[in-house]
């Protein structure tokens, strides 16, 4: 079975049907018969082996979040409970996102959309870098691409090699050994979150450069 196999877990079985439908919809996700209670969604997870639950948190014959924290399986919480002391306590269990029911099924489709990338992005057979983990985190959360706002090795490197002097991203990765283009993307993220100033310098040509400094 191809797809990111989803297991929906709800006792409503409209509810169940309609959260169902909504991963069906999506490309490349396959929706699993929903389970009903926590004695059914423990079977079908030793049957299908789902990928990702979306629990709610009131089953028939018990927690669907004490269900998340047992399963090794990545799951969300969806749930019309809005108690801070749930929704903290369905984060501590391991849930990659919480629901407020009802809702519409766009923001589902979006959240599984999140789900798709971060899965990607955390499916690389070498070893992963800071980078790497930033970004599945970031578009986990639905943050633009790019390195979270805890620096990564990377970008001390290029904030160590501008200084406080002014440089182009041409010379910052002649500098640390790097491509134009990664110091680029850095150099802009680091721009972005006010580290670095950036300005425009006409050469010659005419054609504008990005000029980067730091030290702020």
């Amino acid at each position: 079975m191809n797809g990111i196999r989803v297991l929906v877990v709800d006792d409503d079985f409209r509810v169940a049907g309609l959260h169902r439908d909504a991963v069906a919809a999506r490309p490349g996700f396959v929706a699993l018969e929903p389970a009903r209670t926590v004695g059914e969604a423990r079977a079908a997870v030793a049957a299908h082996a789902p990928d990702l639950v979306l629990a709610d948190v009131y089953l028939p014959d018990g927690d669907g979040i004490e269900l998340v924290r047992s399963l090794d399986v990545d799951a969300f919480v969806l749930s019309a409970a809005t108690d801070s002391a749930t929704v903290r306590r369905a984060f501590s269990a391991g849930a990659l996102a919480y629901l407020v029911k009802p809702f519409d099924t766009r923001v589902l489709a979006e959240r599984l959309d999140r789900f798709a990338r971060y899965r990607n992005l955390l499916s690389s057979p070498r070893p992963l870098s800071q980078d790497d983990i930033d970004r599945a985190a970031a578009a986990m959360r639905g943050e633009r691409d790019g390195p979270s706002l805890a620096r990564s090795a990377t970008e001390q490197t290029v904030l160590a090699a501008l200084g406080a002097d002014e440089a182009s991203a041409t010379e910052v990765a002649e500098r640390i050994g790097v491509s134009r283009a990664t110091a680029q993307r850095h150099l802009t993220a680091l721009a972005e979150r006010g580290l670095v100033q950036v300005s425009l310098r006409y050469g010659s040509t005419g054609r504008p450069e990005h000029r980067f400094r730091g030290g702020l």
